[in-house]
């Protein structure tokens, strides 16, 4: 069974969702039999590597609403996470680009790392605070889970694995993928969002059934 997942590391429900799906696989007879695929999918493509507002500011500029209204918001999201055994810190998060983090993960996929670049990201981004669009956080992080690190200074010097990351998201559009995460099982059966455990179950079990 094969699971794409579309996310970006700046999505709060994308890393919530991720451990929900993961609680189901582990609920699986046979876990081995489910293969996972991180595919890209860049929330604000535009983003500049650098970015002065932090997450409140942001939110309260891109929808209108207040600071506070903003801060509530993610506190309810905080408390979500932690229900899943996950601690966002918000106030500290460095907002960013995130192109160069999923090209990343192209490279670590190359030298079979791919879950752990992923989780990795996730975690220095909403736990650690790090600023992953900084070239030297993305060695950082890929040395520590074992990807090569020559190769990542060859990738960020050069445009390696941007058409990969691009076809990502361009089949994304024509599956008509609008938000993240996204979870397409065999090419057949999809799931939107970050859903409960059961709803995850559910898809794999009918997936296992075919």
């Amino acid at each position: 069974m094969i699971v794409e997942i579309w996310s970006d590391f700046a999505c709060p429900f994308c890393y919530i969702g991720k451990r929900r799906f993961e609680q189901a696989v582990a609920l699986l007879e046979d876990t081995d039999a489910v293969e996972v695929i991180h595919r890209s999918f860049e929330l604000d493509p535009n983003a500049p590597i650098d970015i002065d507002l932090d997450v409140y500011d942001m939110l309260s500029n891109k929808y209108g609403m207040s600071r506070e209204e903003a801060k509530k918001t993610n506190d309810s999201l905080a408390q979500q996470a932690k229900a899943e055994g996950l601690d966002f810190h918000f106030d500290t998060m460095k907002l960013t680009n995130t192109f160069n983090a999923h090209r990343l993960v192209q490279l670590a996929k190359q030298q079979n790392k791919m879950n752990e670049m992923v989780e990795r990201l996730f975690k220095a981004y909403f736990t650690e605070s790090l600023h992953i669009g900084k070239q030297e956080t993305l060695l950082a992080l890929a040395t520590e889970v074992g990807v090569n690190r020559q190769d990542v200074e060859s990738m960020i010097k050069s445009d390696q694995f941007e058409n990969i990351v691009r076809g990502d998201e361009q089949e994304a559009g024509q599956f008509g993928i609008r938000g993240v995460p996204y979870f397409v099982i065999n090419r057949k059966y999809a799931v939107s969002g970050a859903q409960s455990v059961e709803v995850f179950l559910n898809a794999l079990k009918k997936a296992v059934a075919e």
